[in-house]
């Protein structure tokens, strides 16, 4: 008797139907809505975008994932919102679903950067109930029909842990040669007032639109400005810096207010690229 090959395994969506629609056909109409107006994709080293329900946050996922032309591959990097599994994980052995179909991780990819690093650990238990990086996936598969990715979870550590693992991921991307654009998935402040809430963002992107990630990190922890996804972008600005990065644009910022009219207690979002 011969021996079966192993089946691939595949990580099921676990926010379909909650943060989007779980229907095919309606996620194609709904991220068509959020997409921005047509003109010219730049090619980005490096992208921040937000990962809430997209009926709050789509306008500006869409804004800025159709604002960057596509890659064969990207980097995705997200908070850990669940605690579970390792700190720095990394998935690299199964494909992830979405209504609008399978993606396949790059696992020769993911095989360079975890040589290259110290940090980041295989492991899918980080990733298993997760939406930060699962909510990027239907937008890109939208915008771009072919392609991998490589999904890692960042969780809370020091400045030098950062922009340490930022380094590693650029080294693997040049000797790997891949031609990539890191995502870093992260909403900004979490419910505070319009205004105050605005006002710390904006600090915290000032600093990301100067490449400063020491001064982003500094203003971040001063002002206590709950950006979920601050680690995942620092590691993203690191890399991106060690990349040849020259210069950054923001191009969406609104809140969950906008949206609901309820400004006594919203959640901000932002989309930024950086080439």
């Amino acid at each position: 008797m011969m021996n079966e090959m192993p089946k691939k395994m595949t990580r099921k969506p676990v926010v379909a139907g909650q943060f989007y629609t779980a229907s095919e056909a309606l996620l194609k109409k709904e991220i068509a809505r959020f997409a921005g107006q047509k003109k010219e994709a730049k090619s980005v080293l490096g992208v921040v975008s937000p990962h809430a329900g997209y009926v709050y946050s789509g306008s500006v996922a869409g804004e800025v994932l159709s604002s960057i032309k596509p890659k064969p591959a990207y980097i995705i990097l997200g908070p850990n919102h669940t605690g579970f599994g390792k700190p720095f994980g990394m998935d690299t052995d199964r494909s992830w679903k979405t209504p609008l179909g399978e993606i396949a991780i790059d696992s020769i990819f993911a095989e360079s950067i975890l040589s290259h690093s110290e940090y980041i650990k295989k492991d899918s238990a980080c990733h298993d109930r997760e939406h930060s990086i699962e909510v990027q996936l239907p937008f890109l598969q939208y915008f771009n029909k072919n392609f991998t990715f490589v999904p890692i979870t960042i969780s809370y550590a020091d400045k030098q842990t950062y922009k340490n693992i930022g380094k590693e991921i650029a080294r693997a991307i040049k000797d790997s040669k891949e031609n990539v654009t890191i995502i870093a998935s992260s909403d900004m402040t979490h419910y505070e007032g319009q205004e105050p809430a605005k006002k710390k963002d904006m600090m915290a992107i000032e600093k990301i639109l100067a490449l400063d990630v020491d001064g982003f990190l500094a203003t971040v922890e001063k002002h206590n400005i709950s950006m979920c996804g601050f680690a995942p972008t620092a590691v993203m600005m690191e890399a991106c810096i060690e990349l040849g990065a020259k210069t950054a644009e923001l191009i969406k910022y609104n809140t969950s207010g906008d949206t609901s009219g309820d400004y006594s207690s919203v959640v901000g979002y932002a989309g930024i690229v950086i080439y």
